[in-house]
């Protein structure tokens, strides 16, 4: 009997499932309320569309979970560094 290699799921994909799962999970940001004052559900809501941006530039950047948990927490404000800083090609 031969030993087959268990083939690895690349980090890249692992990290883009889990994004994929929080923009899901994130959707009730975007939905319509009776209430008429949009924000006493802004912190009830979930993730915010500047951490999800921010945290696919620093994983593209870095490729360090650490780095993008913490860009996550700046959010805008790193969108808006890496906007400055990234190198034109």
């Amino acid at each position: 009997m031969k030993n087959k290699k268990i083939k690895s799921i690349p980090s890249a994909s692992i990290f883009a499932l889990i994004l994929l799962i929080i923009v899901i999970n994130s959707t009730g940001l975007f939905a319509q309320s009776g209430n008429s004052f949009v924000g006493s559900n802004v912190f009830t809501g979930g993730v915010g569309l500047g951490t999800v941006i921010a945290v696919i530039l620093s994983w593209s950047r870095n490729q360090s979970i650490l780095w993008a948990i913490f860009h996550g927490i700046l959010n805008w404000i790193y969108v808006i560094y890496y906007a400055i800083t990234r190198e034109k090609n």
